[in-house]
């Protein structure tokens, strides 16, 4: 037997609130996400791909992000990088210092509740090499808040790049004030330890940092986004 619905019930099914079925992950990942973002491995590592690329790799996003995080800023999606997935095609001379040429930003796409859900799922099965992060590298020791933002701001010089709150500090890497929601710890750790490994090319530097400092300026980028962790 054909389930068959009239216009009538069909409109009345819409104004009650009914959705459609959630898309299929694959057909979400490649229509909304393959344009700008790796989903596979990229045979070729090279500084023109680093240059043209339009978002960040995509294909260990499972040892990267927090899921809950994933699925709701799938939903609203506010930018991460300042200044955009490479900073020096979106900057421009201001009055007295470069300033982001917010017209040349484009909108992330938005995901309906549903979709976002479905993608999240998606992204958390993409792992990547077995080696990019080191399980349970980072020991969740305590953490002093004023020590940290030192080493944070001057020591080791992260603020240069990174802001640790709204409007405070660098605007060429993505803000840090999140980062607790948004990545995994582990994470944070390894790529800190050596980004080339995660990213290779990437201009971020590899600082050879001891191990207490690891522990130090991972344990205080989460933090960041507590009140006690944000002086």
């Amino acid at each position: 037997m054909k389930l068959r619905i009239c216009i009538p019930v069909l409109a009345v099914l819409l104004v009650l609130g009914f959705e459609a079925p959630p898309a299929r992950a694959d057909d979400v990942l490649q229509t909304q996400c393959a344009g700008c973002h790796a989903l596979k491995k990229p045979e070729v590592f090279d500084i023109d791909r680093l240059w043209q690329r339009q978002g960040p790799d995509l294909y260990y996003a499972g040892i990267k992000f927090n899921r809950p995080w994933l699925e709701k800023w799938l939903q609203d999606p506010v930018r991460i990088r300042p200044a955009g997935e490479f900073y020096r095609h979106h900057v421009k001379a201001g009055e007295k210092e470069d300033v982001i040429d917010e017209a040349s930003l484009k909108p992330h796409v938005k995901l309906s509740a549903a979709d976002a859900a479905v993608m999240a799922d998606a992204l958390m099965k993409l792992k990547g090499p077995a080696d990019l992060v080191t399980p349970g590298a980072f020991k969740n020791g305590a953490v002093s808040a004023s020590m940290g933002a030192m080493f944070f701001n001057k020591l080791r010089g992260c603020a240069a790049c990174h802001q640790s709150k709204p409007g405070v500090g660098g605007r060429s890497g993505p803000e840090l004030y999140s980062a607790a929601a948004r990545l995994q710890a582990d994470y944070i750790y390894s790529y800190m330890k050596d980004p080339q490994r995660i990213d290779p090319l990437v201009w971020m530097p590899k600082l050879d940092l001891s191990e207490p400092d690891l522990q130090r300026l991972t344990g205080y980028i989460l933090l960041l986004g507590n009140t006690e962790g944000n002086p």
